[in-house]
C-alpha cells in the first residue's frame, strides 16, 4: 500500500493554528490594559512623591521657624527631608516630570500636571 501513514497530520496543524491565534487574540486584549495599569503605578508614584515633598517643606519651614510665602530653595533646603537616592539627590518623577516648589504654603507641582492621564497632581 502506498496510502498516507498518518491521516491525522492535517488537523493537528489546523488545531495548533487556531491555538495561536486564541493566544494572539488574548495578547492583544491585554497590551491595552497593562499599559493602562503602568500609567497608573507612574501616576501614582508621582502624587507619593508630591505628598513627600509637602511633607519636607512643612518640616523645613517648622525647623526654620517660616511662614507662608517665605522661599524655598528646592532642592537644597528640602533634601535632609527625604530619603534621597543612591546618587544623594531627591528622586524624581518616574513619568519623567520635573518637581518644583517656590514658596513655604505651596503645593509642590510636577511638570507634567494635567497634560497626562491620570494627572500627577496631589489631590
Amino acid at each position: 500500500m502506498s496510502g498516507p501513514k498518518n491521516k491525522t497530520s492535517g488537523a493537528t496543524v489546523v488545531k495548533w493554528v487556531a491555538l495561536c491565534l486564541f493566544i494572539g487574540v488574548l495578547v492583544a486584549a491585554a497590551i491595552p490594559k497593562f499599559i493602562q495599569n503602568h500609567h497608573l503605578a507612574l501616576c501614582y508614584a508621582c502624587v507619593n512623591q508630591l505628598g513627600q515633598i509637602d511633607a519636607a517643606a512643612n518640616q523645613f519651614a517648622l525647623d526654620h521657624k517660616l511662614t507662608n510665602g517665605s522661599p524655598i530653595n528646592f532642592p537644597n533646603d528640602l533634601t535632609p527631608y527625604i530619603m534621597l537616592t543612591k546618587d544623594g539627590k531627591i528622586p524624581g518623577c518616574p513619568g519623567g516630570g520635573i518637581y518644583s516648589i517656590k514658596k513655604v504654603g505651596d503645593t509642590p507641582t510636577c511638570s507634567l500636571g494635567t497634560t497626562v492621564t491620570p494627572a500627577h497632581v496631589l489631590p
